[in-house]
């Protein structure tokens, strides 16, 4: 009787590759840690500098939190930060409620003419902010000889809303899609007048998106500079504006980065909030 070697998988064609799965899947979290520390690095180090007691960046002399306490003994840098606040604040609170009736409106219309609308919208945010900067300035200057002291704060936050309003009615257009199409109809039947029913039913249950939108504005407004730079007016600077005009200069205290840091760690925890948000509403639509 012969006997034939056993035929194996190899014997087949098969390879394995065990060891080149490894490889790779070492490499996939060696890359992931790389991102991720490089994403990071830049906020590790505005943390660092926040609590550095030495204005030089080169060298850490030690642990204070001097800059964080004297934040406003800058009066320059004051007057920036209460003017990115009082800024950013009104221009997302007026961006969320009129991007949230834009929202339903737009959603409203019938698909082919919501498309043009949509594209409308989009321009704002695919189109290069030096040339809504420069647009925009433009458009505010034939404005001067009626209004010749419109150039500030008026010209800033209608700048800030031009920008931040296409990306709010983006953020509410999801949760409309998600929400059941008969609730309008359901609350008008129950007597409730339309803008009670839009009110009451519609807007609690797109909270969501408009609460992401009102982040990402708030956001935006804040660290915005090439749109500002073309639109504020003279004497009324936002914190980014006072940055770039004191590069270089004794002015740039140290003071800066503890507001920074304080405004990471405020969108961080906007962030967690939204995140248990979110799970409420969820576990809400479950039951």
């Amino acid at each position: 009787m012969t006997h034939y070697p056993k035929a194996t998988l190899e014997s087949y064609g098969y390879k394995d590759y065990k060891k080149t799965k490894k490889f790779f899947t070492v490499l996939r979290k060696v890359f992931v840690v790389v991102i991720v520390v490089s994403l990071y690095i830049p906020i590790l180090m505005l943390l660092l500098q926040s609590v550095n007691s030495s204005p030089n960046i080169n060298e850490f002399g030690h642990f204070t939190l001097d800059w964080y306490t004297n934040m406003f003994d800058v009066r320059s840098l004051k007057n920036a930060i209460i003017n990115t606040l009082l800024t950013s604040v009104i221009s997302t609170l007026l961006a969320t409620v009129i991007a949230t009736f834009m929202a339903v409106g737009i959603y409203a219309l019938p698909k082919q003419v919501r498309q043009r609308v949509m594209l409308l919208n989009n321009i704002p945010i695919l189109n290069a902010d030096i040339v809504t900067g420069i647009s925009l300035m433009l458009i505010f200057s034939l404005l001067l000889p009626l209004f010749p002291y419109i150039f500030g704060p008026v010209t800033l936050i209608m700048a800030h809303l031009f920008f931040t309003i296409p990306y709010v009615v983006l953020s509410i257009l999801p949760k409309l899609k998600e929400m059941d199409t008969n609730l309008m109809d359901a609350a008008l039947d129950l007597g409730i007048k339309p803008y009670k029913a839009l009110i009451k039913v519609i807007v609690p249950a797109i909270s969501a998106g408009i609460f992401s939108g009102m982040l990402l504005a708030l956001t935006m407004s804040i660290d915005d500079f090439v749109i500002s730079y073309y639109t504020t007016g003279n004497g009324f600077d936002n914190l980014s504006i006072w940055i770039y005009g004191s590069i270089g200069r004794k002015s740039l205290t140290p003071s800066v980065y503890a507001f920074s840091t304080l405004l990471t760690l405020m969108t961080l925890v906007s962030l967690t909030l939204y995140q248990v948000f979110i799970k409420k509403d969820k576990k809400g639509k479950k039951k």
